[in-house]
C-alpha cells in the first residue's frame, strides 16, 4: 500500500482539489498560530506522486482537513491530536462520508449550586467546573460512529443541512418500516453506495433500496441494488448542525490567514 496513492485517494473522494487543501491549511495555520501546518500544492502534489515524506504537522493537518484519524501517528508527538475533531468539523467538504470519531468529549463535572434541571437554561452559565471525558466513543464503542454532511448534499434540506454531523448506530443496519407520525419521527439511515455515501430517508422494495429526499430539497429519489451496490452503514442516532451560517457557500479566509499566505513553509 503507497501512503500517497491513498492519500490522493481519499482527497479525490472527498472532492477536494489541491488548491482547496492549501487554502485550509492557511486556515489551519492561522488558528494554531504556526506555519509549519501550511501545506502548499507543490508539497502535496510531491507527497502524492513522488513518495515525499510529510513533516509530523502537515500530516496533522492532512488529518484535520481529509477528517481521518491520527491519533496512532501523533501520540507521541506535540501535536494537539485531541483537537482533530473540532478542528475538522471547521473544514467543510463537498461530499457526505463518515469521519472519525473524537478521542474525548469535554463534560460538566461541577453544576453552580442554584441550576435547576426542570429549567431551560443557558448551560455555560450553570457549569462551574468542566473536564474532559477519556476514551469517549472512540475505539472501545463499536457501536457508534460520526457522518459528515457534505456541503453538496442537500437531499434532506432543510431537516438536515450540510455541514451536519450526524450519530450513527452501526449495530442498526436494516431498514425498519416502523410507524411514524411526523417527518421529525421518520427514521434516517447512513448508506455507502459505490460513488460515496448518502443519508436521509430509505425503504427496501424487493432487493432494491429507494432513498427519498425531503420534499423541500427538491432532488429526486434514487435507488440501488443491495447489496452489490449499496450498504447500510447504520441508523442516525444524532444530529450536530448550525444555524447561524451559510453553509452553503465557502467560508471566506480569515485576515489572519491571508497574512500565512506570504510566509514560507516547507
Amino acid at each position: 500500500m503507497i501512503p500517497g496513492l491513498c492519500l490522493r485517494q481519499v482527497r479525490e473522494k472527498l472532492g477536494l482539489t489541491y488548491r482547496d487543501v492549501e487554502r485550509s491549511s492557511f486556515e489551519l495555520a492561522a488558528q494554531r498560530g504556526r506555519s509549519e501546518f501550511i501545506l502548499h500544492i507543490s508539497r502535496l502534489a510531491d507527497i502524492e506522486n513522488h513518495g515525499v515524506v510529510p513533516s509530523l504537522h502537515k500530516i496533522y493537518t492532512l488529518a484535520v482537513v481529509y477528517h481521518l484519524n491520527p491519533l496512532d501517528i501523533f501520540r507521541w508527538y506535540e501535536v494537539p491530536i485531541d483537537e482533530f475533531f473540532g478542528d475538522g468539523a471547521v473544514f467543510h467538504t463537498p461530499q457526505s462520508h463518515l469521519m472519525a470519531p473524537p478521542a474525548s468529549l469535554r463534560i460538566p463535572v461541577h453544576f453552580d449550586p442554584s441550576f435547576d434541571p426542570n429549567r431551560t437554561e443557558f448551560l455555560s452559565r450553570m457549569v462551574e467546573k468542566w473536564g474532559r471525558f477519556e476514551g469517549a466513543l472512540t475505539g472501545g464503542n463499536d457501536q457508534h460512529r460520526y457522518g459528515y454532511i457534505g456541503l453538496n448534499d442537500r437531499r434532506m434540506m432543510p431537516l438536515l443541512r450540510p455541514g451536519s454531523i450526524v450519530l450513527v448506530d452501526v449495530t442498526m443496519r436494516r431498514i425498519e418500516e416502523t410507524d411514524w407520525v411526523n417527518e421529525y419521527d421518520r427514521p434516517m439511515y447512513f448508506v455507502e453506495i459505490r460513488d460515496g455515501y448518502r443519508c436521509g430517508w430509505f425503504h427496501q422494495a424487493g432487493s432494491r433500496l429507494v432513498m427519498q429526499p425531503h420534499p423541500l430539497s427538491r432532488c429526486l429519489p434514487e435507488s440501488w441494488e443491495i447489496p452489490d451496490e449499496a450498504e447500510v452503514v447504520g441508523r442516525v442516532v444524532g444530529i450536530v448542525t448550525r444555524f447561524n451560517e451559510p453553509c452553503s457557500f465557502p467560508q471566506p479566509i480569515s485576515p489572519a490567514a491571508r497574512a500565512y499566505s506570504s510566509k514560507k513553509a516547507l
